[in-house]
């Protein structure tokens, strides 16, 4: 873009470049780690760089330093290449070493020959095409860089595609996908500068920056994939901790053999976890589910009919009896151990909690959880004890 570049797209670049650079930040000490990672890391990275140096301070900078702008206009050029080079390294890792280094060599010979025509130009300071006039340094050497990109970008969506499709891996298939739709922009970007080389015209030219802005920030969220799927894992996994640890706390208290670490307060499970909040999550479900095995010996006989009666008569949704009825009568076997009374022989049939996944499970213990702290359970409570004392 050769105007002067309007407010909303002078703060929208400085935007992009800085979310770019905000997620190599935070994926550096992980990407750099791990081998199948730093590619995609070093892709992006090189990415940021060639977008800052279409900054207006990168430029100004130029200016100050040399009194020219070539300084800063051929280097973004060659970084630009290095990135859709290094871009298509990466995402031609799943098809094979030999084509990996096909890439490698072809993105130094693509560079070798971009400062070779720059040389034989005549003597120039912008690299642009402007729609009018001839382009610097000249027409060649655009046409190469346009090509070079295009041939780049085709690449990376024909791969990027039917892999994003076949893999089974969440992440890696969004991933793939951000990088097909970014490689996409890049694409449109670099039909439209050649279209602008090839007919003289600028009527394209103020809406590139927009979609290479926008390249970047998929960019940027492609690299941050990885952790936010982590993130989101992580937090499902803390509200499991929150919601199932009063049900979990309570049912610890009688039967503590069945805890792997010693109970804590709620809120240091969550802030100061002794162990991943994966494990404690997972221990919480465990347990929770070996206490109920446990306390279903201390079910005074009657109590299951007497709790499918009372949850029936308070109108507990369908979906949600089951878990209200157990916790209905896990409350009055906790009352029961507390109380030193002996175990029962035989009390009827334990609700079927064991769903055949983790997940189902989780699902109905934290119904439970929420049964357990509800008044139908805390009414069938109080009429268990004064039923007792009678």
């Amino acid at each position: 873009m050769n105007a002067e570049p309007s407010s909303l797209l002078y703060w929208f670049n400085y935007i992009c470049v800085g979310c770019l650079w905000l997620a190599l930040a935070l994926r550096a000490s992980i990407a750099l780690r791990a081998p199948e990672q730093r590619g995609l890391w070093l892709a992006v990275a090189t990415a940021a760089v060639a977008m800052m140096l279409t900054l207006p301070a990168a430029t100004q900078l130029a200016l100050q330093a040399t009194g020219g702008v070539h300084a800063i206009a051929l280097p973004r050029n060659l970084i630009g290449v290095l990135a859709s080079g290094a871009l298509l390294y990466f995402v031609s890792a799943v098809v094979g070493g030999r084509l990996r280094l096909s890439v490698c060599y072809m993105t130094g010979l693509a560079m070798a020959f971009l400062l070779v025509l720059d040389f034989l130009a005549p003597p120039h300071q912008e690299h642009a095409v402007t729609g009018h006039g001839a382009p610097t340094p000249s027409t060649a050497y655009w046409l190469v860089l346009v090509l070079i990109h295009l041939t780049a970008d085709i690449s990376c969506v024909s791969l990027c595609h039917p892999y994003s499709r076949r893999t089974a891996d969440p992440v890696l298939k969004a991933s793939l996908r951000m990088f097909g739709i970014g490689s996409a922009l890049t694409f449109l970007f670099w039909s439209c500068q050649l279209i602008s080389l090839l007919f003289h015209t600028d009527r394209l030219l103020p809406y590139l920056p927009y979609v290479m802005d926008l390249h970047g920030l998929l960019r940027a969220i492609a690299l941050l994939l990885p952790s936010l799927w982590a993130m989101r894992g992580a937090a499902t996994e803390i509200c499991t901790i929150w919601h199932l640890w009063p049900l979990w706390h309570d049912l610890i208290q009688v039967v503590p053999h069945v805890a792997f670490l010693k109970p804590r307060h709620r809120l240091l499970e969550i802030v100061w976890p002794q162990a991943s909040w994966r494990l404690l999550a997972y221990r919480k479900i465990i347990e929770t589910r070996d206490a109920i095995l446990v306390l279903n010996d201390y079910v005074a006989t009657g109590t299951w009919a007497r709790a499918r009666r009372h949850v029936a008569a308070v109108g507990v949704a369908h979906t949600k009896v089951d878990a209200t009825v157990l916790a209905c009568v896990m409350t009055g076997a906790r009352s029961a151990k507390l109380a030193g009374l002996p175990q029962q022989q035989s009390v009827g049939s334990l609700v079927n909690f064991d769903k055949g996944d983790l997940d189902s499970e989780k699902a109905f213990l934290l119904d439970m959880a929420r049964a357990y702290a509800s008044t139908p359970a805390r009414n069938f409570a109080i009429h268990l004890n004064t039923s007792d004392r009678k």
